[in-house]
C-alpha cells in the first residue's frame, strides 16, 4: 500500500516539481479629502491586476516581503499642502492574510513614500 502514493507521485511528476509560492493578491484603495476614491487590484507571482504600474509595485513589495511598513520611499519633492489621503491594502501575500492602513499628508507623499505602490 505504501507504494501506491509513491507511484502516483512519480507518474504525475508533481513530487519532482519545485514548490511555487502562492500568488499574492491585494486590493489597494485611496480616499482623499476631496472625496476622490481610487481602487486597484494588484497580483504578484504572476504579475497582474489593474494597478497602472503593477510590475514596479510587485518589485517594491517583493523587496520587503509584503511588509508595507518597511517600504523605503524614493527621493522626490512634494508640496507642503495638507490634503490627507487614507490608503488601505487588503488581501493575501504569498498565501497569508495581509492588511495595511495609513494616512499620508497628500497624494504626492502617498506615491513617493510607498515607492509607487499607492501611486494610482
Amino acid at each position: 500500500m505504501a507504494l501506491l502514493p509513491f507511484a502516483a507521485c512519480l507518474l504525475s511528476l508533481s513530487c519532482l516539481a519545485p514548490a511555487q509560492p502562492p500568488a499574492s493578491t491585494l486590493q489597494l484603495t485611496s480616499h482623499d479629502t476631496a472625496g476622490r476614491l481610487g481602487s486597484v487590484v494588484l497580483t504578484c507571482n504572476p504579475t497582474g491586476g489593474t494597478h497602472p504600474k503593477r510590475e514596479k509595485a510587485c518589485d517594491v513589495l517583493e523587496g520587503v516581503n509584503g511588509d508595507f511598513a518597511r517600504i523605503t520611499g524614493r527621493h522626490q519633492a512634494c508640496t507642503l499642502i495638507y490634503a490627507p489621503v487614507d490608503v488601505t491594502a487588503v488581501g493575501t501575500w504569498r498565501g497569508k492574510p495581509a492588511s495595511y492602513r495609513t494616512t499620508y499628508a497628500n497624494r504626492c507623499e502617498a506615491d513617493r513614500d510607498s515607492d509607487g505602490v499607492f501611486g494610482f
